[in-house]
């Protein structure tokens, strides 16, 4: 039973039904102009399906790690030992493993940047200076 409510009519879901019929059977686009076809995803795409991508998960855990200390430092924070990472880390309240990371490494060490300060967690485990330069 028709109850008008329906967006399309009977007679349009049949021809839609047998448009799509080849589609359906081949299990491919069946266009001869590429340009109405998806795009489909690419080799470097970030892999989403079972959530966002996080440290030690993703892209590789250097880029993770620089992009969450980017995410909680600013420039101006640079050049700067542990000890000032440290306290603008949690003024921002930033995650408990990136300060207790911090905490890990040299005192006299100092940073210039996030890539040196995201080489120097990765590279030591948060225990040596790795691309720090002494003071």
């Amino acid at each position: 039973m028709q109850r008008g409510s329906d967006r399309m009519s009977v007679h349009r879901d049949d021809e839609m039904k047998h448009e799509l019929q080849g589609l359906l059977r081949s299990g491919h686009p069946t266009r001869t102009e590429e340009w109405h076809d998806p795009e489909p995803a690419a080799e470097d795409d970030p892999d989403v399906m079972y959530g966002p991508v996080t440290p030690g998960r993703g892209p590789t855990y250097l880029e993770a790690l620089r992009l969450e200390l980017a995410r909680n430092l600013t420039r101006g924070t640079f050049p700067a030992g542990p000890r000032e990472l440290t306290r603008a880390l949690r003024r921002g309240n930033a995650p408990d493993a990136l300060v207790e990371g911090l905490e890990r490494l040299p005192h006299k060490a100092r940073y210039d940047n996030v890539q040196e300060l995201a080489v120097a967690l990765t590279e030591s485990g948060g225990s040596g200076p790795g691309g720090s330069r002494g003071a």
